[in-house]
Formats: C-alpha cells, sequence, structure tokens
C-alpha cells in the first residue's frame, strides 16, 4: 500500500508540473509544441538519472525510486519511460525488437488517438 500511495503522489506532482510548465510554453508556438516537446525530454533525462542512481543501489532506495520514476515521471511524461525501454532494446543489441516497438508504439498511438476522437466524435 505504501509503494501504490508514493505512485500516487509522485504522479500528482508530476501531473501538475506538466501542466505548469508546458502550458505556457505550448502558447507560445502554433507549430510545435515546445511545452510538450520539453517536458517529454526532460523527463527522459529524469528517469535516466533515477534510474541510473538507482542502478547503483546505495543512492536511491526502491521506494525513492517509484516515488520519481513510475509515479513523478509517469504523471510528468509517459515519453520518458518509452525512451528508457528502446534504450534498454538498443543496450542489449535487440535491434528488431527496438524496431517493431517503437513503430508500433508510434503508428498505434497515433492510430488510437484518431479512433478516439473518432468515437467521441459519433456519440
Amino acid at each position: 500500500m505504501k509503494q501504490a500511495l508514493l505512485v500516487f503522489l509522485g504522479g500528482g506532482f508530476g501531473s501538475v508540473l506538466r501542466y505548469l510548465v508546458s502550458k505556457p510554453l505550448n502558447s507560445i508556438s502554433q507549430n510545435f509544441f515546445i511545452g510538450t516537446f520539453t517536458v517529454n525530454i526532460l523527463g527522459c533525462l529524469i528517469i535516466g538519472l533515477v534510474l541510473g542512481f538507482s542502478a547503483k543501489g546505495d543512492i536511491l532506495s526502491e521506494n525513492n525510486s517509484l516515488l520519481l520514476a513510475t509515479g513523478f515521471c509517469g504523471g510528468f511524461t509517459t515519453f520518458s519511460a518509452f525512451a528508457f525501454e528502446k534504450h534498454t532494446f538498443l543496450k542489449s543489441g535487440d535491434y528488431l525488437n527496438f524496431a517493431i516497438y517503437m513503430m508500433a508504439s508510434i503508428i498505434l498511438g497515433i492510430l488510437s488517438v484518431v479512433l478516439g476522437l473518432w468515437l467521441a466524435k459519433q456519440t
């Protein structure tokens, strides 16, 4: 239960911070979502740091990793987890699954948005 609460708290904080960072930045640019891009790239950096420090074992505990990586980065951006997972494929030399997962995620993600918009329009 404690671990779920840590994820919940980190996710809430990450979501609020994403809103506070991305909303004003996105209003600056009309052709490029600079706010979204910024939080996604920053989230990738943060999850890399958190998971890197966690791997060392003595810097961040499992609970701290849940709060920061799963919770905060999950709320701040899911792109960070996506990027880390792709790094894992590359690190292990699994280029085929890297390519399949990358393309499927992008294509199916966009198609899912289109489907959701279409379904919402139908009701």
